[in-house]
């Protein structure tokens, strides 16, 4: 039997990656191959035949690129980006978490279905407000507030609006908060748990089903320790899907199936999606004025939907900003949201840029 399992290994917090792959071989050997990586991922290789005894090195192992392989290259329209599609339902086993996600994400898009049968008004105000509410508990705290402390909430504040991001159907607030950060720490590289390198369709949602992936690119939460300490944090861990069932039976038992349909099933994909294209749309399309090293674009299409988080060239360049839209046009509502705690004393030790930090990452030297 041939068991193969693939790790990365950075050379520097900028650099490109090594691809290191083990297979079991007959003879107990262990064949090991390390690919530097370029842009197009098209390289030679550096060969390592090992055994218990001796090792063997084949420098500069040509690689012949198949044509498979080549059809599995792939620009992304209206950009000049080129990807490595990657097999994420195919060649690889599914845990039990893939499963689940898989079957809810769904069950919520199948419920939406219904909805121009069950439709009123007072279900589409629910939905409405429903989205606002878990949309900022997304922006807002798992965001800004846990996964980059852009500002400080009282703990009873910064708790609630963290319940509120469960309701928003993408997990609990130490796995989104641990994701987010190896995002940021690796960003645009092999070890992006969402990068655009392999496909749209894949930093779009294909991820979300590949939790190994995460676990053998970039490691466990430890990076989210500081939540990880906090027993409410554990709670929503284990709890944040019950929060999402008991939701649902509020909702039938309030308005019957138009609410159910409404609040779990529409509100659900338009939030989902909402996230699922400024992840991959924000690495794609649009503008770069600050000088990041990676693929961030800022998309002022995107900015309403998102309540500022497509001003995502923006936040990669001060990810420690609270503010995301640095210019006074650049619509960012979960922005407007925070100034308004910090008026009333709520939001303290908010984090802003400065010209200082403006004028060191312009792309021309000044201000965009």
């Amino acid at each position: 039997m041939i068991s193969l399992s693939t790790s990365l290994k950075p050379l520097s917090s900028f650099s490109s990656l090594t691809l290191v792959r083990r297979q079991r071989c007959p003879n107990n050997l262990l064949f090991t191959s390390y690919t530097k990586p370029n842009s197009n991922f098209l390289l030679p290789k550096r060969l390592v035949v090992a055994c218990k005894k001796s090792t063997f090195i084949v420098e500069d192992v040509p690689k012949e690129t198949t044509k498979t392989e080549e059809e599995s290259y792939r620009k992304i329209p209206f950009s000049s980006e080129v990807v490595r599609k990657k097999r994420v339902f195919w060649e690889r086993k599914w845990n039990y978490w893939d499963v689940s996600r898989a079957i809810g994400i769904l069950g919520v898009h199948l419920l939406s279905l219904f909805a121009p049968f069950h439709f009123n008004w007072p279900a589409f105000r629910v939905a409405a407000g429903l989205s606002c509410i878990a949309g900022t508990g997304i922006t807002l705290s798992y965001h800004r507030n846990l996964s980059h402390r852009s500002f400080t909430l009282p703990k009873w504040l910064e708790y609630l609006f963290a319940w509120c991001g469960t309701l928003a159907f993408q997990g609990d607030p130490i796995e989104w908060v641990s994701n987010h950060r190896y995002h940021h720490q690796y960003c645009d590289t092999d070890r992006d748990p969402h990068t655009p390198r392999h496909g749209f369709w894949f930093s779009y949602f294909l991820w979300i089903f590949d939790t190994d992936f995460i676990l053998q690119k970039c490691g466990g939460e430890e990076n989210a320790a500081d939540l990880k300490r906090q027993p409410f944090y554990r709670f929503l861990q284990r709890t944040w899907i019950l929060n999402n069932l008991a939701l649902s039976i509020i909702l039938y038992l309030f308005g019957g199936i138009p609410f159910l349909v409404w609040g779990m099933g529409v509100r659900n994909v338009i939030v989902l999606h909402s996230t699922f294209l400024m992840t991959a749309a924000s690495h794609t399309w649009g503008t770069q004025p600050w000088k990041t090293g990676d693929l961030s674009k800022n998309n002022w299409w995107l900015a309403i939907v998102t309540l500022g988080e497509s001003w995502h060239n923006n936040h990669h360049a001060f990810e420690f900003s609270a503010r995301h839209g640095l210019e006074w046009w650049q619509i960012d509502i979960t922005w407007y949201i925070v100034r308004f705690l910090q008026a009333l004393g709520l939001a303290t030790n908010v984090k802003l840029v400065t010209e200082a930090h403006k004028q060191r990452l312009s792309c021309d030297g000044s201000k965009s």
